[in-house]
């Protein structure tokens, strides 16, 4: 699939610069003896470095422009304690900082707010834990621990239960060279009939049919829910083509879609 241009806080990643390693090493050195310019070039060399990590976060129903806007300042305090001497790539350096003030961000922002005695109490389950599976070789029980720490058993549920972070239905349970497994795949869903499975699988085939452009059109509107105008911006197209094109591409899908049922429409009626 052709490289599309993201725009995300008014950035441009066609526009943005790319850094080789020879020329990063010589900024970081020029930056470590007090040249402010070099620092400045340094982060904007490596904003693709944030937008990348930033796809790791893209199924969380976050705005993506204030996670960039964070993933920046990871991106500034690894530039700030990065060490040139080192014989570490920046990026393997930077990555981590950068997922790392992304997470804190969500962790501190998370509308799920667990005070800050549930939280340490989880903290002393946690090492009460590891010290009586040492002490006894075996995974202590709800009771062990509540003696350990002389509370009842019911707060050490409460405390454990508050602490586990919320999995996403995009968590993936199995990944290997071809697509991931999601926690979602795993969902019945109770409508979900053989019918249904087969007039997917028509659909699925119909789409497949369709030019590479109008395939990722549809998929875009009538599958991620996206706007005219959001395609419009993730496919560099203005919106009366976004409006010209799903058109078209719908009355090509009925058509095939009519041609494998054995049916003859013209697809006239299509808005």
């Amino acid at each position: 699939m052709k490289l599309k241009k993201v725009t995300i806080s008014g950035v441009n990643s066609f526009k943005l610069p790319v850094l080789d390693s020879k020329e990063q090493e010589e900024l970081f050195w020029r930056y470590k003896n007090g040249d402010e310019k070099a620092k400045t070039t340094i982060i904007q060399g490596n904003l693709r470095l944030v937008l990348s990590v930033l796809k790791k976060f893209k199924n969380r129903n976050e705005n993506m422009d204030d996670l960039f806007q964070v993933g920046c300042i990871g991106l500034l305090k690894a530039v700030n304690n990065f060490d040139p001497t080192h014989n570490v790539k920046f990026s393997t350096y930077a990555v981590p900082m950068i997922i790392g003030e992304i997470k804190r961000y969500l962790r501190d922002n998370n509308s799920i707010r667990i005070s800050r005695s549930l939280k340490n109490l989880g903290q002393d389950i946690t090492r009460a834990k590891e010290k009586l599976s040492k002490d006894k070789e075996k995974e202590p029980t709800l009771e062990e621990i509540a003696d350990e720490l002389s509370i009842s058993s019911e707060e050490v549920v409460l405390a454990m239960n508050a602490n586990n972070t919320p999995m996403s239905l995009h968590e993936p349970v199995f990944s290997d060279s071809t697509e991931p497994l999601l926690v979602l795949d795993q969902i019945q869903d109770e409508k979900e009939t053989f019918d249904s499975w087969i007039e997917n699988l028509a659909l699925k085939e119909a789409l497949d049919k369709l030019p590479e452009k109008k395939r990722e059109l549809l998929i875009l509107r009538f599958f991620q829910g996206k706007t005219q105008e959001e395609v419009s911006s993730e496919l560099n197209i203005s919106q009366a083509q976004v409006s010209r094109l799903e058109k078209t591409s719908l009355k090509a899908l009925k058509k095939s879609l009519a041609e494998k049922q054995g049916e003859s429409v013209d697809g006239s009626n299509i808005e």
